[in-house]
Formats: structure tokens, C-alpha cells, sequence
């Protein structure tokens, strides 16, 4: 059983190290691509069932943003950002617990390193995500609310307390890229080290359970990051805050 909190090199390539994590990405990268290329290379007017089934998940998740936003217009706006998000780390969550990942690889200097190991166990892509969810947010809240009436919820000298606030508000915005990185880091990477060992202890039968756990898991981990990215959107463009 091969357990390690770090993501591990495979290979270097003009001097960028390639890791298990990011080949993984790739992967899930790579079947998003081919996922769009193909439907928008079916289109049709009169739909088909696999159109009509996506055009259905696009306006469901379309509708269940408005619900947070209330507004048509601002779900128009977000929505390739955050449908982007919930599907991007719903995919990878899921590739990860596929047979094979985590147990086929390389052996090097007498050390098991996988070959592929589930993207978001690297706390390097959950803070990459993280960092382009917050950053986002300013650029809408910039674009939509104007510079000025945005960094004034940081930024205020209309008296002590609006200062301090605004202090505080600060500090939110960059707990926020460590609690959006760490919860969805430290769920995908306790239930990577679940599965090791339970498929370790007992690798038949019992293991089931706990697979459906975390299918179920890594839904609500995207919905959650998703969701929250949404919500902050809102609020940030939201010229009553």
C-alpha cells in the first residue's frame, strides 16, 4: 500500500516536473475537449436523446443558478465560469476512484510511484482553483459594480468602523482561498487514502460501499465549490453590499 501526501514526479520535461496529479488532469482535460468537440459536432436542429439530454443539464443547472442569483442576466454571465468549475472537478473527482489509479505505475529506486492519481489529492490544483474562483470574483465585481464602489468594501475612511470592516473583509477574501483549496484537498485526499486502505484490508466485496461514498462525495465536493463560487459572484456584483 502506497500512501503519500505529496503529488510525485514522473517525469521532467524542459524542466517542468510532470506529476501523477497533473497527467491526471490532462486526462480529465482531455475528455471534457473531446466531450464538446463531439456535441458540437452533432448539433441539430431537430435535437436527438443524447442533445436533448444535454441540452437539459445545461438548462436545469442554468435554472438552479438563477435560484442563487435571481437574476437571468448575471447566470448568463457566470455560468461558463461556474458550470466550467462543477464539471472540471466533478470529472476528475470521479476518474479518480476508477481501478488503476493510485495502484499502476512505476517503480524507481526500489519506491512505487502511480502513474495517475486522483487531481484534486494535489493541494497545488485545489489552490490553483482557488485562487482563479476568488480572482474572478474581483474582475466581475470590478466590471459590474465599477472599481471604485468594489475595493471600497476593503478600502473605507468614512469612519473606524467602516475601516475596520473593510479590514476584515480583506482578511475573508484571502481565507477564502485557503478554505475553498483545503476542504476540497483534504476531502478527495481522505477519501483516496479510505479506499488504499480499505482495497488494502478486505479487497473484495467490502470495498462497494465505500466507492458509492465517495462518487457521492466527490458530486457534492463540486457542487459545493461550485456553489460557493456562484454565491460569492453574486454578492460581489451586487451593488447593495
Amino acid at each position: 500500500m502506497h500512501i503519500s501526501f505529496f503529488a510525485e514526479k514522473l517525469i521532467e520535461i524542459w524542466g517542468l516536473p510532470i506529476s501523477d496529479t497533473l497527467l491526471m488532469s490532462w486526462v480529465s482535460m482531455s475528455l471534457l475537449i473531446i466531450l464538446g468537440l463531439f456535441v458540437k459536432s452533432n448539433l441539430k436542429t431537430v435535437p436527438g436523446k443524447f442533445q436533448c439530454l444535454v441540452e437539459a443539464l445545461i438548462e436545469g443547472m442554468a435554472s438552479f443558478m438563477t435560484t442563487v442569483t435571481g437574476d437571468k442576466d448575471k447566470t448568463k454571465k457566470f455560468f461558463p465560469l461556474v458550470a466550467t468549475l462543477f464539471i472540471f472537478i466533478l470529472i476528475s473527482n470521479w476518474l479518480g476512484i476508477l481501478p488503476g489509479v493510485g495502484s499502476i505505475g512505476l517503480v524507481e529506486h526500489e519506491e512505487f510511484i502511480p502513474l495517475f492519481r486522483s487531481t484534486n489529492s494535489d493541494i497545488n490544483m485545489t489552490l490553483a482553483l482557488s485562487i482563479i474562483s476568488v480572482a474572478a470574483t474581483q474582475i466581475f465585481g470590478i466590471a459590474m459594480v465599477g472599481f471604485s464602489h468594489h475595493f471600497s468594501r476593503f478600502i473605507s475612511i468614512k469612519g473606524p468602523i467602516q475601516f475596520f470592516t473593510g479590514i476584515l473583509e480583506l482578511i475573508a477574501e484571502i481565507a477564502k482561498v485557503i478554505s475553498f483549496s483545503f476542504r476540497l484537498f483534504g476531502n478527495i485526499f481522505a477519501g483516496e487514502v479510505l479506499l488504499m486502505v480499505i482495497f488494502f484490508l478486505v479487497p473484495v466485496i467490502v470495498p462497494l460501499p465505500f466507492l458509492f461514498l465517495e462518487i457521492f462525495v466527490g458530486f457534492i465536493q463540486a457542487l459545493v465549490f461550485a456553489m460557493l463560487t456562484l454565491v460569492f459572484l453574486t454578492v460581489a456584483t451586487s451593488k447593495e453590499h
